[in-house]
């Protein structure tokens, strides 16, 4: 079920707020937050607006543009921060507290039963608050946490009734897709509320772990604009739509404009001063490029042999590299019907090996096979 019902939770205003190069403006903010809403993600995650002065004229900013998507915010388990929350207009809070013995000795000092005493006292009150307000209780750096310690805090939440979604975050980006569908799979069978995942990309698992806690039982998934955050950052939003794209092409389309995911990956990427990578998932710049001349015949006949993506969704074009020493002929006479030359096949395989030639000697470039062509099909030697 999860799989086809399942939330995108972008954190690009909270976790991408974190980024080094992020220092985002409350008109970018805004526009972020619109341009988000038009691709179609469910919910929007905003820093806690005790945070600063700026990050609550932020919130209630944002939470004023009538946008389609439900905006939170993410606070520690406190009834100050809940309190503040909930003063600026969210439909949801986001509530967090560290439950490793790293983060319970060096960040806030309390002991499990501590932590689930302040859950029980800070989660019932902000249900009595706001009996809307959509609720979700997370721990903090949950795959370091003792699993016995771990399932002891979210059955007590659970037990409260008041929550939405309980949240399972990989903090420092060490889960392994097994370890994700385990530990999700758990709290499916013993609890009754939705799950949201949040994974940090530091070994390289994150999209392979969002999509491992789908398939145990998850309902939401948080994500970012390139994956920019802490340190390496999270689950990219581009990755995380490549991968469910795969999953079910349909149902992607359905939910998201997938034609936008370029301009948010070109957005966000100049105003935290970063090029996007050139393999960047769905619009890197070679990422619909072929050129060994197999690949090219194959793509020419039926471009789902070595695209697993159809470019033309995400409102992109496919390009087929010639001027290269693995060119083959069929993408040579691919590009000479491009520009309405008429050659024969001998004479296109002919100078494809002229052109393999030329670039064992130096790099071309497609105006110079360009040039080839043009002069071949005038009639003129190749030599030419």
């Amino acid at each position: 079920m999860s799989l086809e019902a399942y939330s995108i939770i972008d954190s690009t205003l909270r976790e991408g707020e974190q980024f080094i190069n992020a220092q985002f403006t409350t008109e970018q903010k805004m526009r972020i937050a619109a341009a988000l809403d038009e691709f179609g993600v469910e919910y929007l995650e905003l820093t806690s607006p005790q945070a600063s002065p700026g990050s609550l004229a932020d919130l209630r900013a944002i939470a004023r543009m009538g946008l389609s998507a439900r905006v939170l915010t993410h606070i520690r388990c406190h009834r100050d921060d809940a309190e503040v929350a909930l003063e600026a207009g969210v439909h949801g809070v986001d509530v967090v507290i560290g439950t490793s013995s790293r983060l319970r000795q060096f960040s806030h000092g309390k002991s499990i039963d501590e932590i689930i005493e302040t859950a029980s006292e800070v989660l019932p009150w902000i249900r009595r608050q706001c009996p809307d307000v959509e609720l979700r209780f997370s721990t903090e750096d949950s795959f370091r946490s003792e699993e016995a310690e771990l399932l002891r805090v979210y059955l007590a939440v659970d037990r409260l009734g008041v929550v939405n979604r309980l949240g399972i975050a990989d903090t420092v980006g060490i889960a392994s897709p097994s370890q994700v569908s385990r530990l999700v799979g758990t709290l499916r069978r013993l609890t009754h509320c939705d799950i949201e995942f949040h994974g940090h990309n530091d070994s390289g698992c994150a999209i392979a772990n969002a999509f491992a806690a789908l398939e145990a039982g998850a309902t939401h998934i948080d994500t970012t604009v390139l994956g920019i955050g802490e340190r390496n950052g999270i689950t990219p939003l581009g990755g995380f739509i490549a991968r469910m794209y795969t999953h079910d092409r349909a149902t992607t389309q359905r939910k998201y404009r997938l034609d936008r995911l370029r301009h948010l990956d070109m957005m966000v990427g100049e105003m935290v001063n970063v090029d996007i990578p050139f393999n960047n998932y769905v619009t890197g710049f070679s990422a619909f490029t072929h050129k060994a001349g197999i690949h090219a015949k194959a793509i020419l006949n039926a471009p789902e042999t070595y695209e697993a993506l159809d470019p033309h969704d995400f409102g992109l074009t496919r390009y087929i590299s010639i001027a290269h020493r693995l060119t083959g002929w069929n993408a040579v006479r691919a590009r000479a019907d491009q520009l309405g030359l008429t050659l024969s096949d001998a004479h296109v395989k002919a100078l494809t090996q002229h052109i393999k030639v030329l670039a064992d000697e130096h790099a071309l470039t497609l105006d110079d096979v360009d040039n080839l062509l043009r002069n071949w099909g005038n009639g003129r030697k190749i030599a030419d």
